[in-house]
């Protein structure tokens, strides 16, 4: 009898583990070209980077990280004509990023590891941009046709414009309040790009009716965060009461044979 009792159990452990198994899934890191890295057909006759980016899923939160030297460019765009022409020397910021610059005429080249993160849906475009766009004409180019939304952006990558929260209308209106102040993280790349923000900070004063007013504001935020950390997904709940029935029934089984 003891060896039944451990079939349901064991059906449980499974069941929880492939409940869990969709939010085990994490943001990757993918290096360009793998062991070949980041350099023009000259140097990596063999390197096909169309194809190596056709064989990958690529979702917004991933980074692609590209292993070069000084003398290769990796510049990111969503703009197809600039990628077609391997030319952005006429192109906007809001669509094309240079991450990183190159110096053809130094001789001295320097080995370069650029983190590229993925941070807009749809297609993007990366070129080496040195030569005047020999580089990329040559083969030192690939597209990606669609960023996958998958998890989202993580916290850290988001623009600072959607991690701080709406001021509060006290606030607003409390001359004594000193304003809301957000704090960007730095991508380190040449253009700035877009990096994470920090927490919003507000210090604001008031008579007693507005302290009432924070301390009822207070506890309901307190009785929010409690309803968020013990909150319990659908799935989860699903399938422990699958494990309860599973007990159950062996339990009956068991009794109705002795």
């Amino acid at each position: 009898m003891e060896e039944r009792k451990s079939i349901p159990a064991v059906a449980c452990v499974a069941m929880m583990m492939i409940s869990l198994a969709g939010s085990a899934a994490a943001y990757k890191n993918y290096t360009v070209g793998d062991s070949l890295g980041w350099y023009d057909l000259s140097e990596k006759p063999t390197a096909d980077y169309q194809k190596w980016a056709d064989s990958h899923n690529f979702s917004l939160g991933d980074f692609l990280i590209f292993n070069t030297n000084t003398n290769h460019s990796v510049i990111q765009t969503s703009n197809l004509t600039t990628y077609q022409q391997c030319d952005y020397d006429n192109s906007l910021e809001a669509d094309t990023t240079q991450w990183s610059s190159g110096d053809p005429s130094n001789t001295a080249t320097a080995p370069v590891t650029v983190a590229v993160p993925l941070l807009k849906e749809g297609p993007a475009f990366f070129f080496s941009g040195d030569y005047d766009g020999d580089q990329c004409r040559g083969g030192q180019r690939f597209k990606i046709p669609s960023v996958a939304h998958g998890q989202g952006l993580p916290d850290g990558l988001k623009p600072p414009s959607e991690q701080a929260p709406a001021p509060n209308s006290d606030d607003v209106d409390n001359e004594d309040s000193a304003p809301d102040t957000t704090v960007p993280a730095d991508f380190s790349h040449p253009k700035g790009g877009p990096g994470s923000g920090g927490s919003d900070a507000a210090v604001g004063g008031g008579d007693d009716d507005s302290g009432d007013d924070d301390k009822e504001k207070s506890a309901k935020s307190s009785l929010k965060n409690s309803g968020e950390r013990f909150a319990v997904s659908p799935l989860k709940l699903v399938v422990s009461g699958i494990c309860v029935l599973l007990v159950l029934l062996v339990i009956t089984i068991d009794d109705s044979m002795i």
